[in-house]
């Protein structure tokens, strides 16, 4: 058999605006399993929201995996293992936040239970992010607080796009090399370890299972899915994505994320 893997993005791709997989798409991914190929959730969820969707979908037999935080931990649904992990170190994260806080810009870490803020944070920012990835906040006293490397780090603004991109600016030249940051969303700036990204991870764990990148496929909607559609064989922007990504994509669907697109995509490049 030519074992194929498929990348998929969660919010906006495999996921419809309700949140919920349709009924094609289950069908098409179930399929795809049952023919022996591997399915990835990639998403910048962290760890525990991933592992809980992918519980939610029952993506948890032999031949699922996880990637978590844009690619900071890859992780194996059937034996419940995690194969990579990277975080920030502790210093850095430190002196983010401290910057962070000089802007007034809201930014929250995350513990392998919670996302973890500091007083001054945005509380409905939090709360609204929380709510849609099923996890609950912590607040600490301070970023002092944090004693375990986290992953990756998130500033969030609902209102004003400019003030995270001065922002991601400021990361990538400040760290000189130690930092990457992206947007998620038009209102999530992600800060993880440089060279960290869904594109990393798709040639990472395609070598980790012993399958040719040429038998990749990934799909996704927004900028954070660049790398990994750039990063697989055949890069699959959703119908519904923004026009950079169905740019750097080889094929764009033709139905989007609430009438099963990615159904289309695994129809036409795995069964």
């Amino acid at each position: 058999m030519n074992q194929k893997i498929i990348f998929l993005d969660l919010d906006g791709t495999l996921l419809n605006d309700q949140k919920d997989v349709t009924p094609g798409n289950r069908a098409a991914v179930d399929r795809a399993l049952a023919a022996g190929h591997k399915v990835v959730i990639a998403t910048g969820r962290p760890l525990v929201s991933a592992v809980e969707q992918a519980e939610r979908l029952d993506l948890t037999a032999p031949g699922c995996y996880l990637i978590a935080y844009n690619g900071g931990i890859l992780y194996d649904m059937g034996r419940r293992e995690v194969l990579f992990q990277q975080t920030v170190p502790l210093d850095l994260v430190r002196q983010v936040f401290a910057e962070a806080n000089r802007r007034g810009i809201h930014i929250q870490t995350y513990d392998d239970r919670d996302v973890l803020v500091e007083p001054r944070c945005d509380d409905y920012a939090v709360r609204r992010y929380c709510n849609i990835i099923h996890m609950e906040y912590q607040v600490i006293p301070g970023v002092e607080a944090v004693t375990e490397e986290p992953v990756k780090l998130l500033l969030i603004d609902l209102e004003r796009r400019a003030p995270l991109e001065n922002f991601r600016d400021w990361v990538i030249d400040w760290s000189d090399g130690a930092l990457d940051s992206f947007f998620s969303s038009p209102y999530y700036l992600e800060v993880v370890r440089k060279g960290l990204n869904k594109g990393s991870a798709i040639r990472q764990m395609c070598e980790l299972l012993g399958i040719p990148i040429e038998n990749s496929i990934a799909v996704g909607d927004a900028d954070n899915d660049l790398p990994m559609l750039r990063a697989a064989h055949v890069g699959a922007a959703m119908a519904n994505a923004t026009a950079e990504v169905k740019a750097a994509g080889n094929y764009v669907t033709r139905r989007d994320n609430n009438h099963d697109g990615v159904a289309e995509a695994i129809e036409r490049f795995l069964l």
